[in-house]
Formats: structure tokens, sequence, C-alpha cells
């Protein structure tokens, strides 16, 4: 629970350098490097790495005045690991341990005072539990985690940012923790078979929201919706070369042979692709690009520190919770669609009928909430905030959050004579009262109908 993808931010742009000008490097002669010899500088330089750190030393000069007070009647404690290169916080394992008796003491503190959480400020709770992951069992962390969201919500300043959302999202994902170089492969294979849709729909991707566009650009958007286009057309050339078991009898034409067993027939060649490679095919096959995911992944972008970390949590996202969105037919998009007017009749009939009325079916005016978790609608701040509650709980819960909306826009829809100009675009977001609105309607949904919400984008 507590892995999460590499930190660093990728150099993405096309170069030719090597992975050894990732080292520091100082743009100055050596006699600039000479000045900048102090302990904590070099405690982050590669070269001061093979030497123990300053925090070992101390500890292991202890040891030995120690060990040699009580003439080697107690073991020596064997000296903790050098300080790692990341730039956090000293962590409890650094701290220099006198004794024995002294350590076990300090674990017994550090159990007491994790014991006395309800006295723990929720928000340092909830650090404390994505920074170093499940102190008992899994499920009942995870449920905390969940209840910490919903309740309390995650700090973030006015533009949105947190520094732990994004590892709230990787948790609540189940995202795999993926190396920065395994992103850079996908990224040096070139124009995916779909790099001419996406690079037509980026450049509108959340055109008028100036905080998006001062904080993700529009390379960086090609390049990571580039990057899980290749990925989905592997996955979707890997299936298609898998052998297929097909019957006997349909093979040879026997009746006779109808209940024998089946036999292994191979794909006969590669399979062959298109421009588009999936993005308008029909049915059930499985594409690699629609028009809409530039918008689904555009939050994950501002909330990453860096492109691997998003497009972990991206990719994970559309090919586990809502696969049916990014088919070529996007028959979960129109499967949610027809759950929003099911959903609307039982949490309010009367604005229901009203819209019925007027031949305002969802397909009309919530297409793009559907297919984009309502990210389409701003601020962005509100959609992030929106999201940890989908993420908590389960995005499928994103079709009640339309139909809250609505709610909210009862009074205003219903003195409408046409109501279908101000459902053109949406009013902005308020997250909060949006899952109260939503958290309070779900107990109005049978178990039949709340079991097509949940399985509806598979």
């Amino acid at each position: 629970m507590n892995n999460s993808p590499i930190k660093q931010t990728p150099q993405l742009a096309p170069s030719t350098t090597t992975t050894s000008d990732h080292q520091l490097r100082s743009p100055k002669s050596n006699r600039g490097l000479r000045k900048l010899q102090s302990a904590h500088q070099l405690s982050s330089n590669y070269a001061a790495l093979s030497a123990p750190s300053l925090i070992s030393q101390q500890r292991q000069q202890q040891q030995r005045n120690t060990s040699s007070s009580h003439n080697n009647q107690a073991p020596q404690i064997p000296p903790l690991p050098t300080l790692s290169s990341h730039h956090r916080t000293r962590s409890n394992s650094d701290a220099v341990v006198p004794n024995a008796s002294s350590s076990a003491a300090a674990a017994k503190r550090l159990i007491a005072s994790k014991k006395n959480t309800p006295n723990q400020n929720p928000r340092e709770e909830l650090e404390a539990l994505v920074r170093k992951g499940p102190q008992g069992d899994v499920p009942t962390e995870l449920s905390r985690l969940r209840h910490l969201v919903l309740c309390e919500g995650l700090y973030a300043d006015s533009d949105g940012m947190s520094q732990i959302r994004i590892y709230v999202w990787l948790i609540l994902l189940n995202a795999p923790a993926i190396s920065t170089d395994s992103y850079l492969e996908l990224i040096r294979r070139g124009a995916s078979p779909a790099y001419s849709k996406i690079r037509n729909d980026t450049f509108r991707t959340l055109a008028t929201n100036p905080l998006f566009k001062r904080r993700v650009s529009e390379a960086s958007l090609i390049r990571l919706l580039n990057a899980v286009a290749w990925k989905l057309h592997d996955a979707k050339i890997e299936k298609l070369a898998e052998p297929t078991m097909v019957n006997a009898a349909n093979e040879r034409g026997s009746p006779e042979l109808q209940h024998a067993s089946p036999i292994i027939k191979h794909a006969q060649g590669p399979p062959t692709t298109t421009a588009t490679d999936g993005s308008e095919a029909g049915g059930t096959e499985p594409g690699i690009y629609v028009q809409g995911m530039n918008v689904l992944c555009a939050p994950f972008l501002y909330a990453a520190r860096s492109e691997a970390e998003a497009f972990v949590a991206f990719h994970g996202f559309i090919t586990k919770e809502c696969p049916g969105y990014v088919r070529g037919a996007m028959d979960g998009v129109h499967k949610g669609l027809a759950l929003v007017d099911k959903c609307l009749a039982i949490v309010d009939p009367k604005l229901s009928s009203y819209l019925q009325s007027k031949h305002m079916k969802a397909e009309l005016y919530a297409f793009a909430s559907v297919l984009t978790m309502c990210a389409c609608t701003p601020p962005l701040p509100e959609v992030l905030q929106l999201w940890d509650f989908l993420f908590a709980y389960g995005p499928h819960l994103n079709i009640l959050c339309i139909c809250a909306q609505l709610v909210i826009m009862r009074e205003t829809l219903l003195t409408s004579p046409s109501p279908t100009k101000l459902l053109r675009s949406f009013p902005p977001l308020q997250a909060k009262l949006i899952v109260e609105i939503t958290v309070s309607n779900l107990r109005k949904i049978p178990a039949d109908i709340y079991e097509e919400l949940v399985h509806h984008a598979e």
C-alpha cells in the first residue's frame, strides 16, 4: 500500500542524452564545486553515498564507547544503513539508538502513540497512513483511509494542489509501482497508431482553465496519452495473438462431434492495425484512444508530481475501473447515460418528469459529464475534491453525482420554459455539496439499479 511510483520527474523531451546525464553536474568549473562541499550537500552527492553518513558515524562511535564501558557484556547493535538519496525528512530508523533497552522503550512508546489515534489530528493521521502504510489489518486501514477522505478530505491549497493526493489515488486505485524507465521506453517508441487523433484533441484540453495551462503543458499531455495508447495497443495485440478455443464439431461440420474436446486454433499471422487502431471501432472491440480521454487524463497530470505517476494512475483507472468508457463504441458511457435517467426518476421524480416532457434525456446534456467523470465542469480544484470521493467509494457513483448537480439546479430548471439552454453547460462544481446529496440519495437507489451502476462501465 505504501508503494508508489517513482517520484523523480523524467526528462521526456526527445534527446540523445544517456543515463549519466541525470547525475548532478555543475555548469561551472571544479573550483565552484569545492565551494559547495558542506555536510548536507556531500550526503546528496553520489560519491559520498559510498561512505557512512554522519548519523551512522555518530552512532558507530557511540556503540564503540558503550561496548568498551560494558566490557562486551551486551551484544553490539549492528549499524543502520546510511540515508538514501531521496530528499525526505529523517525517519525513525535513522535515529541514534544508544542501547537495546532504550530502543525497546521507544518502540513501546511508538506503539502506545499509534493506539491513541482518536486524539491525533485527522490531517496528520491521514498523512501518516499514506506515508507509513498500514499498521494493522489492510482492509481495516483501507476503510479508515476512505472514511478520512469522505469526512475530513485531503488538505490542499487554493489551486487544489496537495502533497499526498496522487498517492492516495494510487492506493485507492491499487496501482502498481513502475520505474520511470518503463514509461520512458514507451515514449521512445515514437508516435502510436492513434497519435494523429491525440494531437487533434490535446490543444483544446481544458483550454479555458488557467490553473491547468500553467501547470501542465500540451507536450506532457501528448506524451502521456501516446504512452497509454502504446500500452493499450500492446495489450490488444497480445489478446488477438492468444490461441482461441473452438469446438471441433463447428470446425469440421460434423453433428456427431458436438461434445468433442475443443481444439486450439491459433491466430493466422499478426493482427493488422488501422490508423486509429480501434478508436472508432464498433462493438466490444477495445480501442486505444477515444475522444474525451484527453479530458479524463488531465486531472491525473495536474495532481501528479511526475508523468510516470500520472501514467500508471490513468492507465490503471481506464483499464480497471471504466474500460467500457474507452472502447470504440463507448458502450459504458451510453449505459451510464441511461442510468442517469433511471436514477434521476428515483431521487427526484418531479424533475425527471419535467425534463422528459421537454424531451431532455441525459444523452443530450450529460454525455461529457459521464465520459470525463465531471472533469469537464470547472473549477479544477473542485474536480479533484470530487474525484477523491469517487476513487474512495467507486467511480460508478459519478452517475449519482450528475443527478446531484441536477438536483442543485432543480428550482431553476423547473421554472425555465427552455431547460435545454441551462443544461448546455453545468454550473460550477460544488464538490462538498454534491457529495452530501449523493450520499443522501444513495439510500433511495434499489439494489438492482445499484448493481447496474457498479457494473455499467465494465
